[in-house]
Formats: structure tokens, C-alpha cells, sequence
């Protein structure tokens, strides 16, 4: 692997070991800011909401800048906000939302900023990078860092939670940036800027149907998984009945999902073309989500359908990243954000519609989160097929 490539895979290894160990800390999270796990779930929300104003406020800014350079702001922001969620306060009595939960909530979204456009720029130089026909697997190996967290970093950060502190995860996360960051300033070499195309030519393609489409299948199957998944912990102690002792097993085996099925995603992508590889993907994605709402309480059930769809997750979004890549000449840096944009207002809606059905001390009401995932799932479905009949050629 070149070591570029790595390079990049150090970055999103950082992102999301910060965005997606709130699932595993929510519990934590939730008792020392003294409020509900639905109220605790807005700070995944918030992360969300945060890339979705980033991607946009940085294709606007740095269009003309070298893409190393933009590299080194985003790794920059990055360390900046996780240092500031490591020395957050938290309340030391009283009940509800204080001041500190809307800080953490500030904290959450600035660290948000940098999330979609690194993804943007990084998934522009990886293709640059990549070999002929191997665009998507290049794409798969920089989004592998993402997936090694879920693997290894998100586990160990729940562990460390349970015993220390929360604090010490995002500590970590703003040691590990700077890393990142002498590490792209090493091994990626300089290259050009992209064209300037203007502030509206980064956006003129946008007029037409074919990306908008990919958006929505991107809202609508990450939505779905996250409907479910933003309240994995509370599933699986208070309703499958799994010790909380076996939650740091729990988040291994939802992160071996997301690294084999990232590299899955990216071999398949390459080899029949990403609109099938997506289409395919988003049906597993309907019918993992459907069979987990039936039987969530079932723990040989929920387990391995979890594994399944947490695959699934990462999967899909390299053929995502390449086919925006495709329909957004002109306005690459904005296109090869927009999955990561899409990725994560997917993420924030299904955090949200999968809290409003949940009854605090009551855990059956921790099936419908999935249910409502498969209807937007299936709704992502009807978008790739739209997709996939008017552009057969990309599919």
C-alpha cells in the first residue's frame, strides 16, 4: 500500500474514532451531563449537522488552494475541537440540558467542520493516486481508517470509558490528528489545485438529477443503519440482554463488519461497476434492518444481522464517493464531500427518528428504531433504481 494512501487512512482513522464512539459512550456521556440517552443522542446530531456546513463553507473557501494544504487546515481544526471536548465541563448538580451540554453540543459540531471536506479532497487525491480501473478500491483503502476505529479504536474507547473517562477518547483523538497531520505533510506529495471553476461552477452540478439521486441513496441507507445504530449500546444491554461487560466485543464485531465490507464494496465497485454494487448493497440494507426489528431481542439474532449491516454501512459508501466524483465535474471538491454531507444528515435524521419512539426503563421500545430505518432504506432503494435505468452506463 502507498504509503499516501495510508497517509490519508491516518485521517479518517481520527474522524472516526470522534464521531462514532459517542455510540458506545452515549450511557457514559448521558450520566455526567445529567440528561436522557435520546437528549444524548443530540450530540451525534450535532457532529452531523456540523459536516453538513463544513462540506460547503470549504469548497467555497479553499476551491483554489493546493489540496495538501487543505489537508493540513482540516487536521488542524480537527485537533483543535477534540482538545476541546477533552476539557469540556460537565454539570456538578442539578437536572437537564445546562450550559455545558449546549457547549458540548458547539464542541460536537465544529468537529463536524472538517469531517465531508476531508473526505472531499482526500477522495480526489486518492484517485490521483490510484492505478487505472482501481479508483474505487483506493477510495476503499483511504476510508479504511474509518473502519479500523470502528474495529479497534471505538471498542477501546468504550473500555477506557467504562473504567477511566471519557476524556481520555478524545484526548487520544487529538494526539492521533497531529500524527495525521506529519504524516500527510511527509508522504503526500504536492499537487496541483483543482481548476477554478468560480464560486458557481462549483455548484453547477448540482442542476442535474444523477448526483441528487446519489445523495438522497446516501441519506436514506446511512439514515436507515443509523436509526438503529446510534442506540446500539441500550439494544443490546436492555433488550437482547448482553452484558454491558461484552460491550467492548460488541463494538469488534460491528467493527470487522465495516472492514471487510469497506474493502468488499470497493473490490465489487471495481469490478461490475458502482450503481449495481450500491443498488445491491442498499436491498441488504432493507431486509438486515426489517428482520433486526422483529427480533432485537433475540441475541443470536441481533448479533451477526448486526455484523451484517454495519458491513453494509461502509460498503456502500466507496462506490458512493466515486459515482458523485463522476456527476460533478467541474465542482469536485464539493461532489467528493457531498457523500460525507449526505452521509451524515442521513446520520443525523435516523439518530433523531430512531429516539422519538424510545420510552425511557422501557427497553421494547428499542424495536422501533430499526423499523423505521427499513422505511428509509427502502426508500434509498427506489433512488438507486431510478438511478441505475436513467444512467446505465455509470451502473
Amino acid at each position: 500500500m502507498k504509503k499516501s494512501l495510508t497517509a490519508l487512512a491516518f485521517g479518517t482513522f481520527g474522524l472516526g474514532v470522534t464521531e462514532y464512539v459517542m455510540m458506545g459512550i452515549l450511557p457514559f456521556i448521558a450520566t455526567d451531563f445529567r440528561i436522557s440517552i435520546p437528549q444524548a443522542g443530540s450530540f451525534i446530531s450535532a457532529y452531523a449537522l456540523g459536516v453538513c456546513a463544513g462540506a460547503p463553507l470549504v469548497a467555497v473557501i479553499a476551491r483554489t488552494w493546493p489540496l495538501k494544504r487543505i489537508l493540513f487546515m482540516l487536521c488542524t481544526i480537527m485537533s483543535l475541537s477534540s482538545l476541546a471536548m477533552t476539557l469540556c465541563p460537565v454539570p456538578t448538580a442539578g437536572h437537564g440540558t445546562g450550559w455545558q451540554f449546549w457547549l458540548m453540543m458547539l464542541f460536537r459540531f465544529c468537529a463536524g467542520i472538517p469531517h465531508g471536506a476531508y473526505f472531499g479532497v482526500g477522495s480526489i487525491v486518492a484517485d490521483r493516486l490510484s492505478k487505472d480501473g482501481k479508483s474505487t478500491l483506493a477510495v476503499a483503502i483511504m476510508t479504511s481508517g474509518m473502519t479500523i476505529a470502528n474495529l479497534v479504536g471505538i471498542p477501546l474507547g468504550t473500555f477506557l470509558t467504562s473504567i477511566i473517562s471519557w476524556r481520555l477518547v478524545f484526548a487520544f483523538s487529538c494526539l492521533w490528528n497531529v500524527f495525521t497531520l506529519v504524516s500527510i505533510m511527509r508522504w503526500i506529495p504536492e499537487m496541483k489545485p483543482l481548476p477554478d471553476t468560480g464560486f458557481r461552477g462549483n455548484f453547477r452540478f448540482m442542476k442535474h438529477l444523477a448526483p441528487w439521486l446519489i445523495v438522497l441513496a446516501t441519506i436514506f441507507g446511512n439514515g436507515g443503519i443509523f436509526c438503529w445504530y446510534s442506540y446500539i449500546s441500550p439494544t443490546l444491554t436492555q433488550l437482547a440482554g448482553i452484558p454491558v461487560a461484552a460491550l467492548t466485543v460488541m463494538m469488534v464485531l460491528a467493527g470487522t463488519g465495516m472492514v471487510i465490507g469497506n474493502i468488499v464494496g470497493g473490490e465489487l465497485s471495481d469490478r461490475i461497476g458502482p450503481g449495481k454494487t450500491g443498488k445491491a448493497l442498499e436491498i441488504v440494507i432493507f431486509v438486515s434492518l426489517v428482520v433486526i426489528a422483529l427480533t432485537a431481542d433475540i441475541k443470536w439474532c441481533l448479533v451477526p444481522l448486526m455484523v451484517i449491516a454495519c458491513g453494509c454501512l461502509f460498503a456502500v459508501s466507496p462506490p458512493q464517493q466515486v459515482l458523485l466524483l463522476r456527476f460533478s465535474k467541474g465542482g469536485e471538491l464539493m461532489g467528493g464531500a457531498m457523500v460525507q454531507l449526505a452521509f451524515n444528515l442521513g446520520n443525523a435524521i435516523g439518530a433523531w427518528l430512531g429516539g422519538l419512539p424510545i420510552v425511557e426503563h422501557n427497553p421494547t421500545t428499542y424495536h422501533y428504531p430499526a423499523a423505521i430505518g427499513a422505511v428509509m432504506a427502502a426508500c434509498g432503494i427506489i433512488c438507486y433504481y431510478v438511478f441505475c435505468k436513467r444512467y446505465a452506463e455509470h451502473v
